[in-house]
């Protein structure tokens, strides 16, 4: 059986005027994650990222524990997060009396969007969306059925985001919309999901593990945003 390892990039820059990098904590994440790796002696034999700026810097961090020195990686847009931010005003302008207070705080943002994800999921939502709920699941879809073909015999990392990697368990558990919501909300930051594939299938092995932070010194460096 081949296998691929799903990494949630390293905490991205919540409440800044840029989201898509990470913070500095994100980046030492990153890093811990590939020091893990290389005290098991854990190669990979290709390196997948999506095309936003917080997964090729949670990659290079990785890259970097391991002591690797620069890496290509392989980009593959499908692993990027659907547009929450458009999820969220969407929402918010269909519902003006849930609009965010002037000093919001991550529940206030996490609780507006869970709902519109939800109506965003059963073609509730009102208003212009860059992307449809289908076709959010047709990339990720397709994306796995590229992967069980391509690569055979292999050991992968994708770094990709919570919302994306939470679509993809979502499908192979074969569960409902809602649970895509759930799972995507308890990510952690740099999270590890594991999956075991062959050309035929894809089976989830472990979902959200930290082990590179599951320490009583590093507790504070579990995040989700």
């Amino acid at each position: 059986m081949s296998e691929i390892y799903f990494v949630r990039h390293g905490q991205a820059s919540f409440g800044s005027s840029n989201y898509d990098q990470l913070s500095e904590l994100g980046h030492e994440q990153a890093r811990l994650l590939g020091e893990y790796f290389r005290e098991r002696d854990m190669g990979f034999d290709h390196i997948i990222t999506g095309d936003m700026v917080r997964h090729r810097e949670t990659a290079e961090g990785i890259c970097t524990g391991m002591g690797l020195g620069a890496q290509q990686f392989a980009v593959y847009p499908e692993l990027n997060e659907f547009d929450f931010h458009s999820v969220l005003r969407a929402y918010t302008t269909q519902f003006p009396e849930h609009a965010l207070p002037e000093k919001p705080v991550a529940a206030d943002f996490f609780r507006r969007l869970k709902k519109g994800i939800l109506l965003w999921s059963t073609g509730e939502l009102e208003g212009e969306l860059p992307e449809t709920w289908a076709s959010f699941e047709q990339r990720l879809g397709a994306f796995r059925e590229s992967v069980m073909q391509r690569h055979a015999g292999q050991r992968l990392l994708a770094v990709s985001s919570g919302g994306a990697i939470a679509m993809l368990v979502r499908q192979l558990l074969q569960a409902p919309e809602s649970t895509m919501v759930e799972l995507n909300l308890q990510t952690r930051n740099t999270a590890l999901t594991h999956c075991r594939f062959n050309s035929h299938s894809m089976r989830l092995s472990s979902f959200n593990n930290v082990p590179h932070l599951d320490r009583l010194d590093r507790e504070s460096m579990i995040t989700y945003t």
